[in-house]
């Protein structure tokens, strides 16, 4: 018997009376934390279609994808070497937060908090300052624990990187979408530069190793491969910058942005140094609610829902978009975690084992829209599960 569609939306917004009956408009109960200098715990409750606030702002990560690079310590002399004493100055730059080190509150003040992935100097900490520029930016050492501390109300706001150009989409990010409770409320778009970094006084040519995260490595594969140095990978772009630095690594060259040079006080060897200048990387803006959707600007929606197994279910859910002029643009699947496998019963062989997909869209058009509205309304006829992940405006602006 086939399982009746189920769907799933964060926040029932009003102006949507064909999704948002009284079935959808239950409560939900979040223990908080108050902002406020007493500091104490606050419990309250939320109605699911209460007031959403309004926000008119829109908008690499570095994926710790690999293991963390161990390099011997090489000791130089202090010779041709006049920067600053990098030991103290990065005493002076805030400590990533971790997933054993959450505080239990933040102060209280008027400017707004944003997370993101990595050390400073990394690309989301400049796609953080791209959306908000007047923002404090707080760095954290994993994708998750950004997205912990907005639930918690570390931060106001997370930016977390979800597809590159060159890199393609980065996966770790669409499950933790799916595990939080978060709401995407907006995007940025960031054109990357890569640079040559290396210590005062280093020339590319004296380089033996360049190290930093996978992805810039190889988006940098013709500039590494003409220089005839080794790669070895770090977790992020800005702490091979760091690294560098504080050991005094002559014969080493780093790949991170201009900014971390700066900050690390490391030259500028090269700039521009990727395979393809049109790096560009997409990333989210993340808060506890969602935004009003309007129509006097450019927005997207992001859904995720499954379906049931059947020759052209796929097709029938695309078809609701195409149906209605309704432009997608982009599609990615991810396999279930908690049932990876579905059994079909096939006529004369016994059963097979596929995998159930979880299907990532997003589309063109506000859920303030009616034919967005009439869309979904028509998913949900053959989705087993659907969910709203965020409708907000489009970042149209390198």
């Amino acid at each position: 018997m086939a399982l009746k569609g189920v769907f799933i939306l964060d926040c029932c917004y009003s102006s949507i009376p064909q999704l948002c009956n009284g079935d959808l408009g239950f409560k939900r109960k979040w223990v908080s934390l108050n902002l406020k200098k007493d500091k104490e715990k606050a419990c309250f409750y939320m109605e699911c279609c209460s007031s959403i606030q309004q926000e008119t702002t829109f908008v690499e990560e570095e994926n710790p994808s690999s293991s963390s690079l161990e390099l011997r310590k090489v000791v130089d002399t202090k010779e041709n070497y006049t920067s600053v004493d990098i030991k103290e100055f990065n005493s002076s730059l805030p400590k990533p937060l971790s997933a054993t080190g959450l505080p239990s509150s933040h102060k209280d003040g008027s400017k707004v908090r944003v997370a993101y992935q990595g050390l400073p100097g990394a690309y989301s900490e400049a796609a953080a300052l791209k959306a908000y520029p007047l923002c404090e930016a707080v760095p954290c050492d994993q994708f998750e624990v950004a997205f912990k501390a907005v639930e918690l109300w570390l931060v106001d706001k997370a930016v977390l990187p979800i597809e590159n150009t060159l890199g393609g989409s980065i996966h770790r990010n669409y499950d933790l979408l799916l595990r939080h409770r978060l709401h995407i409320v907006g995007e940025v778009q960031l054109a990357v530069n890569h640079c040559l970094l290396g210590l005062p006084g280093v020339r590319k040519e004296e380089l033996k190793r360049v190290i930093s995260h996978p992805q810039a490595l190889a988006q940098c594969e013709i500039t590494l491969s003409n220089l005839g140095v080794a790669r070895e990978s770090m977790d992020d772009t800005a702490g091979a910058a760091q690294f560098v630095a504080l050991n005094r690594l002559r014969d080493t060259g780093a790949i991170a942005s201009a900014r971390a040079a700066d900050i690390y006080g490391l030259n500028v060897l090269a700039e521009k140094i990727q395979d393809d200048l049109g790096n560009i990387t997409r990333f989210l803006i993340l808060a506890r609610e969602p935004i009003m959707p309007r129509i006097n600007r450019p927005f997207k929606t992001s859904i995720v829902f499954t379906l049931e197994e059947g020759p052209g279910v796929l097709f029938k859910a695309l078809a609701v978009f195409a149906l209605r002029d309704i432009n997608l643009t982009k599609i990615e699947s991810r396999p279930q975690r908690n049932r990876p496998l579905r059994v079909v019963d096939d006529s004369n062989t016994g059963t097979a084992k596929y995998f159930d997909y979880l299907f990532y869209i997003d589309f063109e058009a506000s859920m303030a829209e009616h034919h967005a509205q009439s869309a979904l309304g028509h998913l949900q006829e053959f989705a087993t599960f659907l969910r709203v992940l965020g409708c907000y405006p489009m970042d149209t602006i390198l």
